[in-house]
């Protein structure tokens, strides 16, 4: 088997119209579609029958794949501990032009921040900065700026 493209990464949210803000109105992305999830196939996807999911996609503005957030209506978890070095944890990672304006607009408008701008000085990228910070549910969220001499590499 051979997968394809990454087509999105789904978040599971604890309030969908939140978050909807923080990755519209902080991040810049466009809601792509928003849905009420009832259809009986989920509960056999998701393993929870009967399941109601209120479901946003969003997008970047420049390319790449879309971000699902789904709210679970029923069949609500509790949160689980998002640092970075737990197995089955994630972060989502951002390139963004100029990372020192971004986290300057994202402390303005208190996000918390893991980390303040910093520069990579060894591998692949180094010459660019990267940063962590938070979304409203603990989701780890990287910014990563290019070298200025390089673009990111391909995958």
């Amino acid at each position: 088997m051979q997968v394809g493209s990454v087509y999105h990464t789904g978040f599971t949210v604890s309030d969908l119209d939140r978050s909807i803000g923080f990755y519209r109105d902080l991040l810049g992305m466009r809601v792509v579609r928003r849905q009420h999830g009832t259809a009986d196939y989920l509960g056999t996807v998701t393993g929870f029958p009967g399941v109601r999911l209120e479901v946003a996609l969003l997008a970047p503005v420049v390319g790449g794949s879309l971000l699902e957030l789904l709210q679970y209506v029923s069949h609500p978890g509790a949160p689980t501990p998002r640092e970075t070095n737990r197995p089955g944890n994630a972060h989502l990672c951002f390139k963004v032009d100029d990372i020192h304006a971004a986290w300057a607009e994202l402390e303005r408008h208190g996000v918390t921040m893991i980390s303040k701008p910093t520069e990579i000085t060894a591998g692949l990228h180094r010459g660019g900065y990267a940063l962590y910070l938070r979304d409203p549910d603990g989701f780890t969220v990287e910014l990563y700026q290019a070298p200025p001499t390089a673009e990111s590499p391909s995958p």
